[in-house]
C-alpha cells in the first residue's frame, strides 16, 4: 500500500500544475484580445449608397490589418439623417474605440461634441480650419486629423466650369444642406460675383423641401445648378439629379456618382481615393502617432466628368473646349 502511494501522490502535483497553466494563460489570452485596435466608423451616408465604409475597409486591408483578427470595427450609419450623427457619434465612443473615422462637417462636428480625447480621423471635409476642427493644416493641435476636400475652392471653380459649359449662362443656384457649413455658399457667392453671374442659395433642411426648392428654380429662370455635398444630399442625389433633369436644369456635383441619374458634370477628387487615404491616419494613430501632430493633407488631382447623355436630353450642345478638357466623357 505504501508502494502504491508513492505515484498516486506524484501525479497530483501534475494535474495542479497543468490547471495552474490553463487558469494562468487565460488572463494573458484576455489581454492580448483587448489589445486589438477598435476603430468607430461613422457613416452619415446610407449604407447601401456610398463606399465611405468599405473604402477606409480596404484601405487598411492594404496596409496588413485583418478584420475581427487584427482590427475590429464598430459601423454606424445615419443614413443621409444630421440629426442623428450626435446619438451614433456617443454610442461609439460607449463602445471603447481607439479612434473614429468620418466624413463630412457635421459628423466631424458630432463626434467632437461625443468626445475630446479619442483620435478623430476626417475622411474629407470643407475647411478644417475655418471651421474649427483643427488649429492649423500643418499642426492640427487636438484630436482631429485627416483629409480636405478643398470644396471651398472648388465650389468656386464648379460655377467657372458651369460657366464655360454654358456661355449664355446669366443666373445660377446652389443647393446646399441648411445645416452644413456656410463657407462653401460664400465662396460660390464671391466667385458668382467675379464671373458676372446672378446667384441664388437654396437651403433644404430635409428631403421633402426638395420639390419646392426645384419649383423656386424654375421660377426665377435658374439657368444651372451646383451641389454641395452634405449627407442628406447625398443620399438623395440621384433624386436631385432626376428633378434637375425633368425641370431641364444642366448640374454640376462633387463627384461622379449621380450622373447616371442626369447629373450633367462633375469635379472634384476622387472620393475612394479621399477614404483610403483615412486609412492610413488610422494606422498611424493605432501605432502611436498623435492626431495633433499628423498634417491635413489635400488632395492634389482633380477629375471633370462631362455626361453627353444627359446634355442630348437637355438638349445641349457643349463646347469642345469642355470635352476635351474632361478626363472622361460618358455617352
Amino acid at each position: 500500500m505504501i508502494g502504491r502511494s508513492t505515484p498516486r501522490q506524484a501525479t497530483k502535483p501534475r494535474w495542479a500544475a497543468l490547471l495552474l497553466l490553463a487558469v494562468s494563460a487565460q488572463p494573458a489570452f484576455a489581454q492580448r484580445a483587448s489589445q486589438v485596435p477598435r476603430v468607430g466608423i461613422i457613416s452619415p451616408y446610407m449604407a447601401s449608397g456610398s463606399s465611405f465604409q468599405d473604402d477606409v475597409k480596404r484601405g487598411l486591408t492594404d496596409l496588413g490589418y485583418t478584420e475581427g483578427v487584427t482590427i475590429a470595427y464598430e459601423t454606424r450609419f445615419a443614413d443621409g439623417w444630421t440629426d442623428r450623427l450626435p446619438a451614433l457619434a456617443a454610442e461609439v465612443v460607449q463602445r471603447k474605440v481607439d479612434v473614429i473615422v468620418t466624413t463630412t462637417a457635421p459628423a466631424v462636428r458630432a463626434a467632437m461634441q461625443a468626445t475630446t480625447t479619442v483620435p478623430i480621423v476626417v475622411g474629407g471635409v470643407d475647411d478644417a480650419v475655418e471651421q474649427g476642427f483643427v488649429a492649423s493644416l500643418a499642426k492640427p493641435g487636438g484630436n482631429v486629423t485627416g483629409t480636405s476636400w478643398l470644396n471651398v475652392e472648388l465650389s468656386e471653380k464648379r460655377l467657372d466650369l458651369l460657366k464655360q459649359a454654358l456661355p449664355g449662362l446669366s443666373r445660377i443656384a446652389v443647393l446646399r444642406e441648411a445645416v452644413g457649413a456656410g463657407t462653401t455658399a460664400g465662396a460660390a457667392m464671391i466667385a458668382a460675383q467675379r464671373l458676372g453671374l446672378q446667384i441664388h442659395i437654396l437651403e433644404v433642411r430635409a428631403p421633402n423641401e426638395l420639390d419646392d426648392a426645384f419649383s423656386e428654380m424654375s421660377r426665377i429662370g435658374v439657368g444651372a445648378l451646383s451641389v454641395v455635398e452634405s449627407p442628406m444630399i447625398t443620399a438623395e442625389g440621384n433624386r436631385i439629379a432626376s428633378l434637375a433633369l425633368r425641370h431641364g436644369i444642366p448640374t454640376i456635383f462633387p463627384d461622379r456618382r449621380f450622373l447616371e441619374a442626369g447629373g450633367l458634370m462633375s469635379y472634384g477628387p476622387s472620393l475612394p481615393k479621399t477614404y483610403r487615404q483615412a486609412a492610413t491616419y488610422i494606422d498611424r494613430i493605432i501605432k502611436g502617432a498623435k492626431p495633433a501632430e499628423l498634417p491635413v493633407q489635400q488632395p492634389t488631382l482633380f477629375t471633370l466628368l462631362v455626361s453627353q447623355r444627359s446634355a442630348r436630353i437637355l438638349g445641349l450642345s457643349l463646347p469642345e473646349a469642355i470635352l476635351v478638357r474632361a478626363d472622361e466623357i460618358i455617352e
